[in-house]
């Protein structure tokens, strides 16, 4: 069975939204695609933009999602990205990036309605 992982990412002060995202795609997801290989099924970044155009202090900036195949390839990838020279090539790119301290990484557990066709 499929687990996913939702994280929320906040970028790091003084940084623009046009930014941030521009790095992120430009930099940051090479590195997630480099470590998540082997591992991870699906990896999709979803940049939140606020409907009234209102950036709040507690917003996330992107929503991550990534897809393993089992529990035992994540927690591979874990053991994975714990090395003493992968963390620190992470960690040294979320400095650029990311108000570390806002991380916060879920696990889904999944609930689909079955909805009539919209014509």
């Amino acid at each position: 069975m499929s687990v996913t992982l939702i994280t929320l990412l906040k970028r790091r002060e003084g940084m623009s939204k046009a930014d941030f995202t521009a790095y992120y795609e430009a930099n940051h997801r090479a590195i997630g695609e480099q470590v998540l290989s082997g591992f991870a099924s699906r990896y999709v970044r979803k940049h939140l933009h606020p409907l009234d155009g209102e950036t709040q202090e507690f917003d996330a900036d992107v929503v991550l999602q990534i897809t393993f195949p089992d529990r035992q390839r994540m927690e591979g990838f874990f053991e994975h990205v714990a090395k003493p020279d992968i963390a620190a090539m992470i960690a040294e790119d979320e400095e650029k990036l990311f108000d570390r301290s806002r991380i916060r990484v879920f696990t889904v557990e999944e609930h689909e309605s079955d909805l009539p066709q919209v014509d």
